[in-house]
């Protein structure tokens, strides 16, 4: 007996054919990259469907995953709903309990373009923490890059993010918190104004006021993640920190005295050599044949 799940899905299978959106069972099994002779399998109760099957199917003929998981709403996605729709990718263990995705640096710029891969998000390194709240939702986290959002947040700093659902963006994002942003070319920790309602963008800000804000629209955010909490490098104790510190102010000291006498003998030097009434006149030669012609 299959599953209320892959009865749904059998349904949405069949509404197809109904509307002539797919000509047969096997050409919608290969616009799936899946074997005919496994659909068929499913489509006549003796197993069920995957997962990954799900995913495919909702994103080549927008089938809803709504009605897929809870059997409420619509068969199938509109277009405005589809576009919005993303497919988010996580990881579990041997028992079913979530991980938290880690994305380094080196793997950013890929997951902002590879995200709706699995392949991709699966190699990413992943771990568990002991908190509760952690054991509940999708978390990732993500290495902090550069100075744009120092004092808060430091270069090797990693943030720990909860997903913030797409339907949720317009009312839950609150002015002035962090967030990590994922773009279509980018992922950024920035802090947030929430213009989606009126204008349909966000305006992201830095805590190093070098930085300008910006604005990005909203057709161009694929994912938000509201930031939670940070893991820092651990910093020397106090007394240690004030020894290195010393070290470094007396190396610029003597690095800027001995710059001063380099400068000091320089003019002496200049001054001699303008005083040296030869000098001098090498100096003004050119003048003075000028003057002849």
């Amino acid at each position: 007996m299959s599953s209320i799940i892959t009865q749904r899905f059998i349904k949405c299978h069949n509404k197809l054919r109904e509307e002539n959106r797919i000509r047969s069972s096997r050409q919608f099994a290969l616009a799936l990259d899946y074997l005919p002779q496994s659909l068929s399998e499913i489509l006549k109760g003796r197993r069920d469907v995957t997962i990954e099957l799900l995913r495919k199917s909702v994103e080549k003929y927008k089938v809803n995953p709504v009605y897929i998981y809870t059997g409420e709403g619509p068969m199938f996605m509109t277009e405005e709903d589809h576009k919005s729709f993303r497919v988010l990718t996580i990881v579990t263990n041997a028992q079913e309990d979530e991980r938290i995705v880690h994305v380094p640096v080196p793997a950013q710029a890929g997951y902002a373009a590879e995200m709706g891969d699995p392949v991709f998000i699966q190699d990413l390194p992943s771990f568990t923490l002991p908190d509760y709240k952690y054991k509940v939702g999708t978390h990732r986290s993500f290495d902090v890059a550069g100075d744009s959002m120092e004092t808060t947040l430091f270069e090797g700093d990693k943030v720990i993010c909860s997903y913030l659902e797409p339907t949720l963006w317009e009312s839950a994002i609150k002015d002035s918190y962090v967030y990590v942003i994922v773009t279509r070319g980018d992922v950024v920790v920035k802090r947030v104004v929430n213009f989606l309602k009126a204008e349909k963008q966000l305006e992201l800000s830095s805590d190093n006021a070098f930085y300008e804000p910006y604005r990005v629209n909203l057709g161009d955010i694929r994912e938000i993640w509201y930031v939670r909490a940070k893991i820092s490098p651990f910093l020397p104790s106090p007394q240690n920190l004030k020894h290195y510190l010393h070290d470094e102010v007396q190396e610029l000291k003597q690095t800027i005295s001995k710059q001063t006498n380099l400068i000091d003998n320089l003019n002496q030097t200049i001054h001699r050599l303008l005083g040296d009434p030869s000098f001098a006149g090498e100096i003004s030669k050119p003048n003075n044949e000028a003057a002849e012609d």
